[in-house]
């Protein structure tokens, strides 16, 4: 082992172990590792920045926006309404319908935006059926990562894979080369999920039952006596927020004067608060602001929703400005008029101190507000309201251009031969040209931290394959494996990939596991298209945790999760699914031409 093999080898242990212990955001490790082998001369200069020009990370790019497009105009909304009606309440014929539309979108969109398309639709379904909404979201999540199998643009991994086959003058895998393993594989998933899977998904009540039930213990109403201070200030004056924890959800008034309160309405004597809180500031509440405590309750939770006031549930969106922020450094309730009740986490209800919780991608908000604000908070791009709302969506003309566009994209790439990164790029400019999304929707539709975790980690690829890395690591996995056949070694390059996306996203893994997959093909004289192929299905196979990918990141908070059922539902079908592909690929990629 040459010294600079080890050196290569330790930037891939240390950037494994920072993927893993998610310490530092994906972006900032790729581009730490970027600038490692710059540093070190791993890489040239001339390559080191190459990859943020790279026909991949362009793809990717432009596929964002043209998924974007899909959803400003409406279509991919349209298809979520079809769900409830294609499949009525039978629990397995639901499955199978949200199976089959979120894969298909999956095959020619981004995974996530495929599942933040359906998860108000799907939430919705179940209240309507009385399904528990954890028998539902997982098969939504993981038919978007089986589904992007079915076509390059369906997943980062693909592209890449493609992409450096073609560097490495490898045979090239077209758009379409994915989709018989693909189907297979989707089809499989499917199956499993139905006749299996369905029966290890948690029986679990929501985010919402659960923030529901827990503010039920923090909601009571108090007098405002003629004493207390508070008789004419206006409510925002009250500080009963800031100085108590305190949340007021109605004024009663004998007047029968019942809704959401407005910052400037001014307090009277014994007007009835609603107020949400904890039981010690309520007491310092009562104390100090000479409030009495009502006997018999006048208002339920229930009554909170009215025609005015809405008690809605909400996730983080994919691209959220929010993560890594608090409500009160947002400014939220000032801007959306919102107030929020409960945030769910991990299992766990949060109702004190709530402007000061700072927010994680997967949280599910309890929110209450006006009611004809709830297109407005959809809109705005923080959070997805965890329910169908009529948006003032450009459907009509702007619809038909959407679905018009994606299928010119698809006839260059399949029958013009175009390169696939400019026919997305023309895609894109399309959307934009024809006024189905504008270019700052467009900016906002790219999930930038996955083109600069694509684009930092595509050099230490580059760096593996120069320092002869990648050769060293298929002559060990052929050594270990080589006794029991070719067969054996296409085994163990899915297990590998499998193993390493789990820790780490399925584009970094595909990038250190693709090099090291075309070097085991070249020394045994095979194909590396098959060996390829079983690398980025592998690398799509995050099941096994709610961390493994983002899609089952936002359906963790909405679906009531806990962290193994991820894996109590996914590792059986990881086993099915490793299974079919190593009986059909062979069969349908020859490893020996």
């Amino acid at each position: 082992m040459t010294p600079q093999i080890a050196f290569t080898l330790a930037i891939i242990v240390v950037a494994v172990v920072l993927f893993a212990t998610e310490k530092l955001r994906v972006d900032v490790i790729a581009l730490l590792v970027l600038l490692t082998l710059a540093l070190s001369g791993l890489v040239g200069p001339q390559e080191v920045f190459a990859g943020f020009a790279n026909p991949a990370v362009v793809t990717v790019w432009a596929v964002y926006i043209v998924s974007g497009a899909l959803f400003k105009t409406g279509v991919a909304d349209f298809l979520g309404e079809r769900i409830a009606r294609l499949a009525g309440s039978s629990e397995p014929r639901l499955i199978v319908v949200i199976m089959l539309i979120c894969g298909a979108l999956s095959a020619f969109m981004n995974n996530i935006g495929a599942v933040a398309v359906l998860l108000p639709a799907v939430v919705g379904i179940a209240r309507q059926t009385k399904i528990p909404v954890s028998r539902l979201l997982i098969p939504l999540s993981f038919a978007s990562l089986l589904g992007g199998n079915m076509t390059m643009i369906g997943t980062p991994p693909n592209v890449l894979a493609a992409s450096i086959l073609a560097e490495r003058g490898q045979p090239p895998l077209s758009f379409f080369d994915f989709t018989p393993t693909g189907l297979i594989v989707f089809g499989v998933g499917i199956l499993y999920m139905v006749l299996i899977g369905r029966h290890l998904l948690p029986k679990r009540e929501s985010a919402e039952e659960q923030q529901r039930r827990q503010l039920r213990k923090y909601v009571s109403e108090v007098r405002v006596t003629p004493k207390s201070p508070l008789v004419g200030r206006a409510l925002y004056e009250s500080r009963l927020g800031s100085d108590h924890d305190l949340s007021v959800l109605a004024i009663l008034r004998e007047k029968g004067v019942r809704g959401m309160p407005l910052p400037d309405i001014r307090l009277q004597a014994d007007d009835v608060l609603v107020v949400a809180g904890p039981l010690p500031g309520l007491l310092r509440a009562r104390e100090k602001l000479h409030l009495a405590m009502e006997a018999e309750r006048q208002l339920g939770l229930e009554q909170l929703d009215s025609k005015e006031v809405r008690l809605v549930e909400v996730t983080l969106a994919p691209r959220s400005p929010l993560v890594g922020h608090t409500l009160r450094e947002a400014r939220f309730r000032d801007r959306q008029g919102f107030t929020a009740l409960a945030i769910w986490r991990q299992g766990e209800v949060i109702t004190e101190r709530l402007g000061e919780v700072r927010l994680r991608f997967g949280d599910a908000l309890l929110l209450q507000g006006p009611r004809h604000r709830l297109p407005a908070l959809q809109e705005e791009g923080e959070f997805l309201v965890l329910e169908p709302v009529q948006l003032e969506m450009r459907q009509g003309p702007q619809a038909f251009i959407a679905v018009g566009v994606t299928g010119l994209v698809l006839t260059l790439i399949t029958l013009a031969q175009l390169p696939i990164a400019t026919a997305m790029v023309i895609g894109a400019v399309l959307m934009v040209l024809t006024g189905c999304l504008t270019m700052d929707e467009a900016y906002k539709s790219i999930e930038w931290r996955s083109v600069f975790l694509i684009a930092g980690m595509l050099p230490l690829g580059m760096a593996m394959e120069t320092t002869g890395t990648a050769r060293f690591l298929a002559e060990l996995v052929a050594g270990t494996m080589g006794r029991l056949g070719p067969w054996a070694i296409l085994a163990g390059v899915y297990i590998l990939a499998s193993l390493i996306t789990e820790p780490m996203s399925n584009a970094a893994a595909t990038v250190l596991i693709v090099p090291i997959a075309i070097d085991i093909a070249l020394g045994l004289g095979a194909d590396p298209r098959p060996f390829v192929l079983a690398a980025v299905i592998g690398a799509s196979t995050s099941f096994l945790t709610p961390v493994g990918h983002q899609a089952n990141v936002l359906v963790f908070g909405p679906g009531g999760y806990r962290f193994f059922d991820y894996t109590r539902v996914g590792a059986p079908l990881n086993l099915a699914i490793f299974g079919v592909t190593m009986l059909v690929l062979p069969l349908l990629w020859p490893l020996f031409p």
